[in-house]
């Protein structure tokens, strides 16, 4: 099971064209915060109809979007 199931569940579960979650909102779903890690396991979220659309570390937020079928 990956570290970041829960995450991926939250955001299918929203079912929002785009979201956009700050890093503290993340790390309260996740229950840790995210680190390098998180850009090898991103693409695991295409499984759930999403992707990783822009990640701004200055502005400490990550904007996910659906995919369009």
């Amino acid at each position: 099971m990956s570290k970041y199931k829960m995450l991926w569940e939250y955001i299918k579960k929203d079912n929002s064209n785009e979201l956009k979650l700050s890093f503290e909102e993340i790390k309260s779903i996740l229950g840790f915060s995210i680190d390098h890690s998180f850009l090898n396991y991103k693409k695991e979220l295409i499984e759930y109809g999403y992707k990783v659309d822009k990640i701004s570390l200055k502005e400490q937020y990550i904007l996910f979007k659906k995919n369009k079928k």
